[in-house]
């Protein structure tokens, strides 16, 4: 058994048994790992707190032929991201993210983008808490990096400019449609300039979160826009997607209120 460490971020993980424990992360040199860490819960020395969710780390493991699960040794903490646990908000977008990646990028394969790009994301959410804006890029983003990125700036059928105020989108025929190719059962219709902030917001750094203001309109148009194409990619919906619906909800009718 050949022994590999490399610095990981932990998705989730099982409580298997009295003290095991399977954990599934997000590591910068293989990619989706899940691995068996036996006697997790009760070595403080071998793992700690190391193997919470969102936690940075570097987690040592052995592979195993004919198995699809490593064999952890150690996790050395880097980060556990304590600003998360202190909002509860922040920790459900923090969930549906982690449930994306593992969602979109199923497959043992380095994806370093990937990486950097959940890093930054768990890294403003533990700064900064829940954000609209931090969801509607992370999710942007995470779709291109996995080849879906939708066309926004021309009609998916017809390659033409989008032109007039409003256009139609399906996921399903690759993105924005305008109304002459449209058909009747498409039934998403957007504003010009949400297509046009989306096309814009993909050509801004994959890490940066910061200073990202973006309108009521386009925070709702582009969500059904996101959402449809995550639809068309992912097996099923996040379980975590419900509740942090939930918590944008509120955290929308609070900033109404002020």
């Amino acid at each position: 058994m050949q022994q590999q460490n490399s610095e990981a971020i932990i998705l989730h993980h099982l409580d298997y048994k009295d003290a095991d424990r399977i954990v599934t992360c997000f590591s910068l040199e293989q990619g989706l790992l899940k691995g068996f860490a036996r006697n997790a819960r009760k070595s403080r020395k071998r793992f700690g707190t190391a193997l919470e969710p969102f936690s940075q780390v570097r987690l040592h493991w052995t592979d195993k032929a004919g198995s699809d699960m490593v064999f952890l040794q150690e996790a050395e903490l880097i980060d556990l991201r304590s600003g998360l646990r202190k909002d509860i908000g922040a920790l459900a977008l923090a969930s549906y993210g982690c449930e994306l990646v593992e969602g979109l990028f199923g497959e043992q394969q380095v994806q370093s983008e990937v990486f950097h790009l959940l890093q930054a994301f768990l890294d403003h959410l533990a700064k900064k808490g829940l954000s609209l804006e931090a969801r509607l890029l992370f999710e942007l983003r995470l779709l291109a990096l996995a080849g879906y990125a939708p066309h926004f700036l021309h009609c998916a059928a017809c390659n033409v400019a989008l032109d007039g105020d409003q256009a139609a989108f399906s996921a399903k025929a690759g993105g924005c449609l305008c109304l002459d190719c449209a058909s009747p059962s498409v039934p998403l219709k957007v504003s010009v300039m949400t297509f046009g902030t989306l096309g814009r917001s993909l050509q801004s750094p994959l890490t940066l979160f910061e200073g990202f203001r973006f309108s009521e309109r386009t925070l709702t148009e582009g969500g059904k826009v996101l959402a449809d194409a995550l639809r068309q990619h992912l097996s099923r919906p996040p379980k975590s997607l419900s509740f942090m619906e939930q918590m944008l909800v509120g955290k929308a009718r609070v900033a109404a209120i002020r």
